[in-house]
């Protein structure tokens, strides 16, 4: 028999599971969770900067896959889909503007006007306080705005005409209040009427058949291309007109100086698309029953008179 103390001894060691919390499955678990927080508000956001006649879209194709199929996606239904085959877009009449440019609001625009008001106010008076010629007109330049838009207003006085009398030539200093007031008007994006006014008084001229409506309209023609000289774009006028005495300032007193004028209007989009016969959205027909072409505006007695 083997002597036990020669014998092996042999010695096992256990190692106890004390450290598993520091293994990687919990780090799998946390990038998942952290994954599906972020598409989870990914998805928040994109439908509150959706509108809701895109999301109305949106919903109707998934509601009707089939008949989507059906149709052949590509070119079926409206050609301004949000989704192919998935009918009309919505989203115009929802207001929403594609490329990424947020289509600016009413109020937006009337607060250009309103800056640009304030802005040709300053510009005007700091011009006139420098020229001592320029100083006393400053109560013949008016700025006012209207249901049209922001007018501006160049009224004559008795001993301060803004054009030669019985003439189409503006005065110098004209010239200068015209050119300092085009300079600005590019700041914003609004068409330009111009239109010319005199008193009542009948046009002494030698001229056969010309009057007071050829005589206002040359005017106001006359400021266009001072303007246009001062540095305003051609294309920003919509519309140079002359009225003769038909619109007074002093209705009380149709012949007194202040009546002839030269009325410059920044329209707003309203009197624009008024101007152009452009029908407003919100107004239109249904599609199912398309109304005819709107009627050309009846034709004014003078209309001859006034400057295309």
């Amino acid at each position: 028999m083997a002597d036990e103390s020669q014998r092996p001894i042999i010695v096992k060691r256990i190692k106890k599971g004390h450290g598993g919390h520091h293994g990687g499955a919990w780090k799998i678990a946390y990038a998942d969770f952290v994954t599906a927080m972020m598409a989870f508000f990914l998805l928040m956001w994109l439908l509150g900067s959706t509108s809701a006649g895109t999301l109305s879209g949106i919903s109707s194709f998934f509601r009707e896959p089939l008949k989507v199929s059906l149709q052949g996606g590509e070119g079926a239904g409206d050609a301004t889909s949000v989704l192919k085959g998935g009918g009309a877009d919505l989203s115009k009449q929802a207001g929403q503007v594609k490329r990424g440019h947020p289509e600016r609001t009413t109020g937006e625009k009337r607060a250009d006007l309103n800056k640009l008001q304030e802005r040709l106010q300053q510009k005007l008076e700091q011009k006139m306080e420098q020229n001592a010629v320029l100083k006393s007109f400053k109560d013949q330049v008016k700025l006012e705005m209207t249901p049209e838009g922001l007018r501006i207003q160049l009224i004559d006085d008795q001993n301060r005409p803004m054009f030669q009398s019985g003439g189409t030539a503006p005065m110098s200093y004209t010239r200068e209040l015209l050119q300092a007031i085009g300079k600005e008007l590019n700041e914003v994006n609004n068409k330009i009427s111009i239109s010319g006014h005199t008193d009542a008084n009948r046009f002494a001229g030698s001229a056969a058949g010309y009057t007071n409506w050829e005589l206002s309209s040359e005017r106001a023609n006359a400021a266009r291309r001072e303007l246009v000289a001062g540095g305003m774009l051609e294309e920003k006028v919509l519309r140079v007109v002359g009225l003769a005495a038909a619109d007074p300032l002093n209705k009380q007193n149709l012949f007194s100086s202040e009546n002839r004028r030269i009325a410059i209007v920044i329209l707003n989009e309203d009197t624009e698309n008024l101007i152009r016969g452009v029908q407003p959205v919100e107004n239109a027909p249904p599609e199912a029953a398309p109304a005819a072409a709107p009627a050309a505006p009846a034709a004014s007695p003078h209309a001859g008179a006034g400057v295309k």
